[in-house]
């Protein structure tokens, strides 16, 4: 399977708005593919409508074909569909009554990604190594997140959803609230994750995405102005709103 997700004249209405109209767009597997363009383009809004979260709102419309691995979209049972498709949001949401291991061990329990104990520790340190946070948390396991420091919060939210052994990790801006130590982590971790992960991620700093990124689509007024490999777009970006986002940095 080349293409992990694929969409075709998805349109989105919000309140009777539409925010994207007649959309198309392709994922290809193991790759990190960036969401890029002005507030309000309609980016977050898109990564709901891949695990369906979208539904959520009672005043959302959704229109056109969506297929996930290979099925429609509404084939999925939706929760189902949330294990496979999960979604780290920008501001770090830890389960400040459970500890740092049952943060990431009871998801996957409910989940039955794990049934024993040893293989909830197996995996528990797992996650937490592929986001560079055991050595910093394994002496302190049974204690709340509350200690630790936003972006050490948010390794534990990714780690937490790494555990359930996801397909697709959707991410909206997952580093736009914490400092650049930390920020520096998480795209290293990206990186490594890619080979078992296909990754689709908002974000609205180009460096970033030039760092990490494979391929690129811009959103702007409704629709996709500009996409392709990364390297290509931000070395000949041709649609103006690309231009003005590049300014910024290079």
């Amino acid at each position: 399977m080349s293409h992990i997700v694929e969409a075709r004249d998805l349109t989105i209405r919000l309140g009777g708005k539409t925010i994207l109209n007649k959309v198309n767009i392709s994922i290809r597997c193991n790759t990190i593919s960036v969401i890029m363009g002005p507030s309000g383009s309609g980016k977050s809004t898109l990564l709901r409508v891949f695990n369906r979260l979208i539904e959520l709102n009672p005043e959302a419309e959704v229109s056109g074909e969506i297929t996930i691995m290979g099925r429609d979209i509404y084939e999925w049972n939706p929760y189902e569909l949330r294990r496979h498709v999960v979604l780290v949001q920008q501001e770090p949401t830890p389960f400040p009554n459970l500890s740092i291991f049952e943060n990431i061990a009871l998801p996957a329990r409910l989940n039955k990604v794990a049934r024993s104990r040893e293989e909830l520790e197996k995996l528990v340190r797992w996650s937490l190594e592929k986001v560079m946070l055991w050595d910093e948390v394994k002496d302190r396991l049974w204690k709340p997140p509350t200690s630790l420091s936003g972006g050490q919060k948010q390794r534990l939210c990714i780690a937490r959803a790494l555990a359930l052994r996801p397909n697709i990790l959707l991410l909206d801006e997952p580093t736009a609230n914490i400092d650049p130590v930390n920020t520096l982590k998480i795209e290293e971790s990206l990186k490594e994750l890619k080979n078992d992960i296909t990754m689709i991620l908002v974000t609205h700093m180009p460096h970033q995405a030039a760092r990490i990124g494979d391929y690129v689509y811009v959103l702007y007024n409704g629709g996709i102005v500009e996409e392709g490999p990364v390297n290509d777009v931000f070395i000949h970006p041709r649609h103006e709103v690309t231009i003005k986002l590049l300014e910024r940095v290079f």
